[in-house]
């Protein structure tokens, strides 16, 4: 390539950031924030119909056209070598992929001004509210599914959480029914070789004095090798959820309404559930009405529809967790739940799969691309070749 051409193509360059920085400006002040955002605003998708997408047609075929008149009137006719035709056809490629990007400048433009009304820390804190609020915000009827509320689902406190054990017992001549036997959780850790020599001892032991060796090893839940170590997890004693009058339904439910990105899920579950139950249990009735103020400003922030009273709310969650066998249907806590789903799950893709160029157009644009860049080239070479010496 000769100076000529080298600078013009560094020209056509800056042309296209200029453009490209306008479009970024363009999404930054253009951007609604978070309250108008929903599952239809996603701002990596090119939408064919919008003033971005009608702007970009025309700007990207304007400099096209300009670009490709230019070209072929001051830069062709000069006889290049294949060689040199292959790296000007890469350059032609560059061109047609970048003079076709505006509406990914457009989404990096919105994406700033997003994270810049809402930082990380503050959209985290959002979601662990709602993960601790969470079971006082299910409908009513959620709150009769075993699935989603059980005793196997209490994490805190001690001797929480317990897993379940149902077996076939007989009640009468051939009637059979199940029995159902709640027990904790419980954790031994020690050294593999600590372990194996311990575990053909009390094998032995228990030969002797006439144990089944196999009702003790039914205990172990689940044992892993970690290092030099051995964790066993087995069942412990055995308790009875059914009785037990610290416990509500509001903590027999671990679901997490929206994890944080980067922390262990079990953990937070754990967190979450602990947090709970202080605010049952521990704290005064008043932190609870405070948690679901918080919770009213979150919906406000958010823009989503609701009729929770937080005093309201809080004396009925605590007449609930007292009287454990009435039916919970008078619970008040009525929002938009699905537009807060919404919202959220919108969110978690803009601040985390930030997909600028959306997978549905994916082939459609580098279909384009080609298109456009096989064009320029095929206009190219033949003027390349109609006059002028080789060099």
């Amino acid at each position: 390539m000769n100076k000529a051409l080298k600078q013009y193509l560094v020209k056509s360059f800056i042309i296209l950031a200029v453009i490209h920085l306008s479009y970024f400006l363009y999404g930054y002040f253009t951007f609604e924030g978070i309250k108008k955002i929903d599952i239809y605003s996603e701002f990596y998708r090119f939408k064919f119909y919008d003033d971005v997408s009608i702007s970009h047609f025309f700007i990207s075929g304007l400099f096209l056209l300009f670009f490709l008149i230019f070209l072929l009137k001051n830069h062709a006719r000069q006889h290049y070598s294949f060689g040199k035709i292959l790296k000007i056809g890469f350059f032609l490629l560059l061109i047609s992929f970048v003079s076709l990007t505006f509406f990914i400048s457009f989404s990096f433009g919105q994406n700033a001004k997003l994270k810049g009304e809402l930082s990380e820390k503050s959209y985290n804190k959002d979601k662990q509210l709602l993960n601790v609020l969470n079971p006082f915000l299910y409908n009513s009827s959620s709150y009769y599914s075993e699935k989603l509320f059980n005793y196997e689902n209490i994490l805190y406190p001690k001797p929480y959480p317990v897993i379940k054990e149902e077996k076939q017992e007989l009640i009468y001549h051939d009637q059979f029914g199940t029995v159902t036997t709640y027990y904790s959780i419980d954790t031994l850790k020690v050294l593999t070789e600590t372990y194996n020599k311990v575990s053909k001892k009390a094998d032995s032991i228990f030969d002797f004095v006439g144990l089944d060796v196999n009702i003790v090893k039914d205990r172990i839940i689940k044992q892993t090798v970690i290092g030099d170590s051995t964790e066993i997890v087995f069942k412990g004693t055995e308790v009875s959820p059914e009785y037990d009058k610290d416990i509500c339904i509001f903590i027999e439910n671990k679901s997490l309404y929206k994890p944080v990105n980067g922390k262990s899920v079990e953990k937070q579950q754990y967190e979450a559930a602990v947090k709970r139950y202080n605010l049952l249990y521990k704290f005064k009735q008043d932190s609870l009405t405070k948690q679901f103020q918080k919770l009213d400003t979150l919906f406000k922030k958010y823009n989503i529809e609701t009729h929770i009273v937080p005093q309201k709310l809080t004396s009925q969650v605590f007449y609930y967790a007292k009287n454990q066998e009435r039916r919970l249907e008078g619970i008040e806590n009525y929002f938009d739940r699905k537009a807060l789903n919404e919202k959220f799950q919108t969110l978690e893709r803009y601040l985390y799969q930030p997909n600028y160029l959306h997978p549905n157009i994916l082939p459609i644009f580098f279909i384009v691309v080609a298109i456009v860049w096989l064009g320029l080239f095929l206009f190219y070479i033949p003027f390349n070749y109609m006059k002028g010496k080789k060099l």
